[in-house]
């Protein structure tokens, strides 16, 4: 109960959020909520829930404010259009809350909540958007961000005694990207396209192992320097006659000198919880962590009555991993099926999807294969839509674990 109090009280106080790729345009007020169950061994929760409003012309015709809301977290930005000249917007902003950098260790498809630890911190960040091609239907944006996030670190209630946990540390970084076209923050959006090239590095201070204490140190290192390249293509299309659309997205990246908090991670359905979902239907979220990856995702949804409001979606998944150091397990190919009920209301301002998964690689104590169940809401309170907006800032809704878990 002490636990289920002060998770109480973090929700009424910070909320996690996601930071936009460019200065979002459009007045919107989105309600998302995602969670995943895995039938089979113990994982962490795996869920989200945020509110993100943003709103053009605040207090000034220049001036855009963007806040996202869920438990534990807040994110707020305050952009400045045309800001740098008439193509180029500045933004600054402000984020902090709790557990917002806890860290789940998965290996081999077991979870170790001994080795697992709370994490929280804040930030301040600036951003440059510039857009290349002023009037054309589909926009060139160049992206510069630079952030300034400090992390603090405590034990569980799960964490063991003898594991040593990383030095509370900043954490300097600077992300910059070229993207050509965009995907808006709803389930399944009916027509987008989007391809993108990114790199962010990371400048750490007080880097040093932790871990288990083993004959020849700890057994993990929080590296001083990180550096991450990726890119995408994705493509969504609604045939008009028919209302039969598709999803495909294809995303690459590599690494340089990655460790645990900086790897990518992949598992899970939950396409709405980060600019850059790497989804497997059936894993635990975020169970691999690759120190480079190839991943395949694809989406089908076919209507079943004649007002075309239910759907029902076929989603598929095929990776290539290359495993971070500590965390490799047999065999580098990676797939998961899954399908679901998709519901949309008449005036499409809320859907519901109930969806399950088969992690079909995916290592458990019986062998191959694990099952989930997951629920996403959403809930579109403004019901306009742009082209060329995205979250970019993942994993802050961690908040959640402390109130269900």
């Amino acid at each position: 109960m002490k636990k289920f109090g002060r998770a109480l009280f973090w929700l009424t106080l910070f909320a996690p959020a996601f930071a936009s790729a460019q200065i979002d345009p459009v007045k919107r007020d989105l309600v998302q909520i995602g969670y995943n169950a895995a039938f089979e061994g113990h994982a962490p929760l795996a869920a989200y829930a945020y509110f993100y409003h943003n709103q053009p012309d605040f207090l000034r015709t220049n001036l855009t404010l963007r806040l996202a809301l869920a438990p534990t977290y807040l994110d707020s930005e305050l952009g400045f259009v045309g800001g740098l000249g008439p193509n180029t917007d500045f933004a600054i902003g402000v984020a902090g809350g709790g557990y917002a950098d806890d860290y789940s260790e998965i290996r081999g498809g077991t979870y170790y909540p001994s080795e697992s630890f709370d994490g929280n911190g804040g930030e301040i960040s600036a951003s440059i958007y510039h857009l290349f091609d002023p009037g054309d239907e589909i926009p060139l944006n160049f992206v510069l961000r630079g952030t300034a996030h400090y992390s603090f670190y405590n034990r569980s209630d799960d964490t063991a005694s003898s594991f040593a946990l990383p030095a509370d540390h900043g954490d300097f970084s600077v992300r910059t990207g070229l993207r050509w076209g965009g995907v808006e923050p709803t389930l399944f959006p009916p027509l987008a396209m989007e391809l993108s090239v990114w790199y962010e590095g990371h400048l750490r201070s007080d880097s040093g192992t932790y871990g288990n204490l083993t004959s020849d140190g700890y057994d993990r290192e929080l590296n001083e320097q990180s550096h991450l390249f990726w890119a995408e293509a994705a493509l969504a299309y609604t045939l008009p006659k028919s209302q039969q659309s598709f999803y495909v997205r294809l995303t690459a990246g590599t690494s340089v000198d990655a460790d645990r908090f900086s790897a990518y991670r992949l598992g899970g359905f939950l396409p709405l919880i980060a600019e850059f979902p790497l989804s497997l239907p059936g894993y635990y979220f975020q169970e691999i962590s690759a120190r480079q990856f190839v991943l395949l995702n694809a989406n089908y949804l076919l209507p079943l009555d004649p007002q075309k409001r239910w759907n029902i979606d076929v989603n598929v998944a095929s990776a290539f991993v290359d495993y971070l150091p500590g965390e490799s397990q047999p065999g580098n190919w990676l797939n998961g099926v899954g399908g679901g009920i998709l519901y949309h209301s008449p005036s499409d301002r809320w859907k519901i999807m109930l969806n399950y998964g088969y992690g079909i690689d995916a290592i458990r104590s019986h062998g191959r294969g694990a099952n989930s169940l997951g629920l996403l809401v959403q809930f579109d309170l403004g019901r306009k839509h742009s082209q060329n907006f995205n979250p970019t800032q993942p994993l802050l809704w961690r908040g959640w674990e402390r109130i269900f878990d």
